[in-house]
């Protein structure tokens, strides 16, 4: 896994491997926030969303803003919870939810959070990839968050333990 690779010895991996990588062909879809705040009172400053990431929040510019301006405040504390599991402990967050498209559509969220330091020990940066997949094939994305009027409907929500070493 990317982020088992770049783990090694430290507590958490460093971003500094990460910016080496090229992740061009999977911007629209990725996310990358900044860690400010300390002791709990955290919140997640966006420095990148991918244009997929963009329309689906309805928020195209949102470097600089925090992600709780950003999200719908009917779904801001659930839509927290897995970046605050992720800076806390350290491990990937992996999280499925249901939400509906403006034609009524199931869609599934998928979210892969991954904390990554610039000291190898606290979390100051996640990296978050997105993929929405619908079982009836093609809906509408633009602005799919903006439409949950409550909080989406958790399916799954996992912490991924690094591998051990062999």
């Amino acid at each position: 896994m990317f982020w088992d690779r770049h783990l090694g010895a430290s507590q958490v991996p460093r971003w500094q491997a990460v910016e080496a990588e090229n992740l061009s062909r999977m911007t629209d879809t990725l996310s990358f926030l900044d860690v400010v705040g300390e002791n709990g009172n955290v919140r997640f400053q966006i420095r990148f969303h991918g244009a997929t990431i963009g329309q689906v929040y309805g928020s195209g510019e949102c470097r600089g803003r925090y992600l709780d301006e950003v999200i719908q405040a009917a779904t801001c504390s659930t839509g927290l919870a897995p970046y605050h599991q992720a800076a806390r402990g350290g491990r990937p967050v992996y999280t499925i939810q249901d939400i509906f498209d403006r034609a009524g559509r199931l869609v599934h969220n998928e979210r892969l959070l991954l904390p990554f330091s610039r000291d190898g020990e606290s979390v100051d940066r996640i990296l978050v990839a997105f993929e929405f997949i619908c079982p009836d094939g093609a809906f509408d994305s633009r602005d799919l968050m903006k439409l949950q009027s409550a909080p989406p409907a958790l399916r799954l929500s996992a912490t991924i333990e690094p591998r051990p070493e062999i």
